[in-house]
C-alpha cells in the first residue's frame, strides 16, 4: 500500500502540474489573441471617412460636372474650366463643412466629458484618467477632405486635357472615372476592414449614376433652351 501510494502521489502531482501548464498557456494565448484584435478600427473613421468621401465626391463632382458641360460644349476649355471651378469651390466647400460639422461634434463630446466628470466628483468616483479621451480635430478633418477632395478632382481633368476629339474625351473621363472609383471604394474598404466588393460596387454605381444623370438632364436642356 505504502507502494501504491508513493508510485500515485507523483502521478497526481504531475497531472496537476500538467493542468496548470495547460492553463497557463492558454490564458497567454487570450492574451496574445486579445493583443492581435485590440486595434480598434473605429479610431480610423474620423480622417478614414473625411478622406474616402472626399476623394469619392471630388471625382464624382467633377467628373459630372465636365460630363455636363461636355453634353451641350465641344469646346474642350468650357470642360476643363468647369472642372477647375468645380475643384476649387467643392475642396472649400468640403473643408469649411467638415470643420463645421466636426467642429461641433467636438462640442458635444466636451459637454458630455464635462457632465460625466462633474458627476463622478459629486459621487466621489472622479477618475484622472477617464479625462484623457481623445476630441476629433476639426482642422485635421478639414484638411484632410480639401486634399482628398482634390485629388479625386484632378483625375478627370488629366483624362481629359491631352485629349481634342470630344466624343472620345468624354469616353476617356467616365472610363478613367470609373476606374478611380473602383480604385477608391477598394481602399477605403480594405483600410476600414469591411467588403471590398460590396463596398467598390456601392461606389462605382453611384458614380455612375451621378454622371448619367449630369449628362442627361444638361443635354435635355441644352437641346430644349438652344444652348
Amino acid at each position: 500500500m505504502a507502494a501504491l501510494r508513493t508510485c500515485e502521489q507523483p502521478s497526481l502531482g504531475n497531472l496537476e502540474m500538467s493542468f496548470n501548464v495547460f492553463d497557463t498557456n492558454v490564458e497567454k494565448n487570450q492574451t496574445q489573441g486579445n493583443g492581435e484584435d485590440e486595434f480598434d478600427y473605429s479610431q480610423r473613421a474620423q480622417w478614414l471617412r473625411a478622406a474616402v468621401l472626399g476623394a469619392n465626391d471630388g471625382l464624382v463632382s467633377v467628373a459630372s460636372l465636365m460630363m455636363g458641360v461636355g453634353a451641350v460644349k465641344d469646346d474642350i476649355k468650357a470642360m476643363l474650366l468647369a472642372g477647375f471651378a468645380g475643384l476649387v469651390a467643392g475642396a472649400c466647400s468640403m473643408a469649411i463643412g467638415e470643420f463645421v460639422s466636426v467642429y461641433t461634434q467636438r462640442d458635444i463630446e466636451t459637454a458630455q466629458i464635462k457632465r460625466k466628470r462633474s458627476m463622478q466628483e459629486s459621487s466621489g468616483d472622479y477618475d484622472e484618467e477617464s479625462d484623457g479621451e481623445k476630441l476629433p480635430s476639426p482642422c485635421q478633418a478639414a484638411i484632410a477632405s480639401a486634399l482628398a477632395f482634390s485629388i479625386g478632382a484632378v483625375v478627370p481633368l488629366l483624362a481629359a486635357v491631352f485629349i481634342r476629339q470630344h466624343k472620345v474625351r468624354l469616353a476617356v473621363v467616365a472610363v478613367v472615372a470609373s476606374l478611380a472609383l473602383a480604385v477608391f471604394g477598394v481602399a477605403g474598404a480594405v483600410l476600414g476592414r469591411t467588403p471590398v466588393v460590396r463596398s467598390s460596387l456601392r461606389v462605382l454605381i453611384g458614380g455612375w449614376m451621378a454622371m448619367a444623370i449630369t449628362f442627361g438632364l444638361t443635354k435635355l436642356i441644352g437641346g430644349t433652351t438652344g444652348i
